[in-house]
Order: C-alpha cells, then structure tokens, then sequence
C-alpha cells in the first residue's frame, strides 16, 4: 500500500469558503447577523474530490491519504477566538464528510482554533471533539499563528504542553504546518512554509521537548525546510551548544515527509535522512501545479522521484507505508481490518 500523509482539501465546494467570507464580513461589522452553517450535499462532497485528489492519487499509484482542510485557508491569523473555534469545526467537519464517504481511501487530520497570542484550551477541545471520530489520525499544529510575523513562543515553551499532553494520551502525531503570511516579505508557499519547517527544527534542537514528552510525534513536511541540505550546519550547532546530535536527540520522534519537487531534492533527502524518517507525501492539490516543462513530470509527482531514488526495497516499503503506519497509529488501526 502507498500512503500519501500530506493532503489538503483544496478543492472544497463553493459554499465552505462562503461561510469563510461570511465570518469574515461579521467581524468587521458584528451588526451582520451569524453566518449560516454552509449547505454542502454528500453528492458536492464526492464531486470536488473524485474529480480532484482521487483522481489524481489513482493515476499516480497511490493508495490512501491523509487529508486536512487547506492549509493557506487555516488564516490563524484572525484574532478573534469564537471564528476561529466555529471555523476550525467547520473545516474538521467537512474532511471528515470525505473520510466518511471514502473510507477507502482517505482518514482526517484536523485543524486546530489557533488566534496569535490564544491558550491551548480550545485547541485541546477541539483535538479532543475531533479524537472522538475514529477516522481522525492527526492533526496539523502551526507554531506561527501570527502569519509571518513570529509572535508566538517556541513550540518547547511551556504554554504548549496541555496539548502536547493531550496528543500523546490521544496518541495524535502533529504535522507542522503554517497558514497564510501576512507579512509581504516571506510569500506564503515559497517562504513562510519552508521557514517554518526549518525554524521548528531549530527550536526542537535547542530544547529538551522530548524528554519531557517521549510519546510525542512531529511530521516536518515539505522535506523539512532547508535542514536535509543543511544537515551539518544542525550537527555542528548541536555539537557548538553541547547538545546531543539530532540524529540522537530528534529522530526518535521527528519525521521528514517527500514533499520536495524534484528528483535531486529527493536524492538528497533519502541520503541524508535515515529511511525510518521518511513519509511518502505529495501535498496535492497543493503548493505548485502542473508538470516541469523539462522532465514533463508533474512537480508535485513525488513517487515518481522516489521511485527513482535508489532506496532498497525494504527501505521503499517503509517510506511509502510502514512509517505511516507506525508513526499513525489510529491510520494503522483503521487499515488493519
């Protein structure tokens, strides 16, 4: 079986993102009466992904995806907390109408209510709403809800650890991942997700998170950022700062997904990055669209290129599955029957 862990729900029906516009217009004149919940039938739900993510994962190989609301649409930064309680419900609601009606092929990963400078009680209620529907195996957590800005202390600062508790008694892994920038000089997709991946990185070397948390679990995506290429920049920090090696201190419960668009970005990853690190993932529909005029292959076909990157079997076998399986364990419970 091929797993793709890194899906988004980016082709949603036109009314969810009404319901978006409509919190929005509230805000800024609360004389606008509650936005109605947005009337999307089963047969809109089956439409936007057959002819989308489904579509695309069949052609491609693949077997099964975990699926989130769009990462870009998440926009922690509205500050308000109710919108973003009510938003985040709205969007956890409608992927999980997905994994309900494609159980075969997909299971949720949920958004959590982040406002910049919020507490974690309403991301741990939400965590937990979500926990109670078995198709629900993860959720994503941004550690920038600012937008760009950077207002928030780092994921190992104490004000994170109620839901760090309630993840691993969920035994939920956290994907990283940010919303939109608000700041013009870091562009969403290009910068602000990259940076993101990297500046975790940092933050976790410098820490003592997992010692603390043994059971916890964090997905890096989009290949983690700059730290592959930069893998001995991080030992050598480590090594600087007297800290153990990443390889000792992270890799226990840190892992790197395949969203890197190109065959020599993913030869370098599987090189530097232990096999037992690594989740098979795409991010379609996602960041970058369409096919590399030079090689013809789609950018975000990332099983093309790690089909292609040498690994042996057995190693190929844990990238596309077992990784998954192991880090998600509630995704493993669903699929063994």
């Amino acid at each position: 079986m091929i797993i793709d862990v890194h899906g988004h729900y980016t082709t949603a029906p036109p009314a969810h993102q009404g319901l978006r516009e409509a919190q929005l217009a509230r805000l800024a004149d609360p004389s606008l009466p509650p936005p109605a919940p947005a009337a999307i039938s089963d047969d809109a739900v089956r439409e936007s992904v057959e002819r989308n993510q489904l579509k695309v994962l069949r052609e491609r190989g693949g077997d099964f995806m975990l699926f989130s609301p769009k990462a870009s649409g998440m926009e922690h930064h509205v500050t308000d907390p109710a919108t973003a309680r009510d938003w985040a419900r709205a969007c956890n609601d409608l992927v999980a109408r997905v994994a309900a009606l494609f159980p075969e092929h997909f299971a949720a990963v949920c958004q959590l209510p982040q406002t910049p400078g919020g507490t974690t009680d309403d991301l741990v209620a939400e965590v937990r709403r979500c926990a109670d529907n078995p198709a629900f195996v993860g959720c994503n957590l941004n550690p920038d809800p600012s937008g760009g800005h950077w207002t928030s202390p780092p994921l190992t600062d104490p004000s994170w650890y109620p839901l760090y508790e309630a993840l691993c008694e969920l035994d939920l892994p956290a994907m990283i991942h940010v919303s939109s920038s608000c700041n013009p000089a870091a562009h969403t997709l290009g910068a602000h997700y990259l940076n993101a991946d990297t500046t975790v990185f940092m933050q976790l070397l410098r820490g003592d998170l997992f010692t603390r948390f043994p059971g916890l679990r964090f997905v890096i995506p989009h290949g983690g950022g700059a730290v592959p290429y930069h893998w001995g920049r991080y030992r050598g920090l480590a090594r600087r700062m007297d800290l153990p090696d990443p390889a000792e201190s992270l890799l226990g419960n840190v892992w790197f997904d395949t969203c890197v668009y190109h065959q020599p970005g993913i030869d370098l990853l599987t090189r530097v990055v232990p096999a037992a690190n690594l989740l098979f993932a795409s991010e379609m529909l996602g960041a970058v669209r369409g096919a590399d005029p030079v090689t013809g292959v789609a950018w975000d076909d990332t099983k093309t290129y790690v089909d292609a990157a040498g690994l042996a079997p057995d190693d190929l076998r844990r990238v596309y599955e077992g990784n998954a399986r192991r880090v998600y364990p509630r995704l493993d419970a669903l699929l063994t029957p």
